[in-house]
């Protein structure tokens, strides 16, 4: 059983940039199986993928899903107050959780060292990213998560927007299996 609904929004296209892809996600099955589907995609593994959305939107839930796709044990931690959190999948290239939340120039970015982690292979997921945009390399795919009103408390708008070649992969990815 289906438990998201997929729209194409009707924007302009963008060199580089495919057509965002709007999916309700009814409930956490929902999201989980978002985060499968993008699991499957060999690409993810040396992405970037930009989390947006208000507090409790679902950004470190969608996280947590994404990881045990890809096979991480244990627990799986909001990296709130570390600001980043590694994890290394079974097999494959490390993950970099990042959360922004806290940071209030970019220059924190820089002096974190976290220039060394972006360019290094791996998996990059970064919440709140807006608080140091002009720092970070352009996402491969965002993920803007928000709440539907009067669906219930775990359903949420996923819009997804892919920028490159590897993006428009994890939206082709995203999009498999979801209609």
């Amino acid at each position: 059983m289906r438990n998201d609904v997929i729209t194409r929004e009707h924007e302009p296209s963008i060199v580089g940039t495919a057509a965002p892809l709007v999916l309700t996600l009814a409930d956490e099955a929902a999201t989980a199986q978002l985060a499968a589907r993008l699991a499957a995609e060999p690409l993810v593994r040396d992405a970037f993928i930009a989390l947006h959305g208000d507090l409790g939107a679902g950004k470190t839930s969608f996280v947590r899903h994404l990881l045990r796709a890809l096979g991480v044990a244990g627990r799986i931690k909001s990296p709130t107050f570390a600001v980043v959190e590694p994890h290394q999948p079974p097999e494959g290239l490390p993950v970099w959780h990042f959360d922004f939340y806290r940071f209030t120039d970019p220059r924190e970015w820089e002096e974190a060292g976290f220039r060394d982690l972006f360019a290094a292979p791996g998996l990059k997921l970064a919440e709140w990213p807006e608080n140091v945009a002009s720092a970070l390399p352009r996402a491969d795919l965002e993920l803007h998560l928000s709440p539907v009103d009067g669906g219930a408390d775990d359903a949420r708008q996923a819009r997804l927007v892919a920028h490159g070649e590897r993006g428009s992969r994890l939206l082709r990815a995203a999009q498999e299996g979801a209609a």
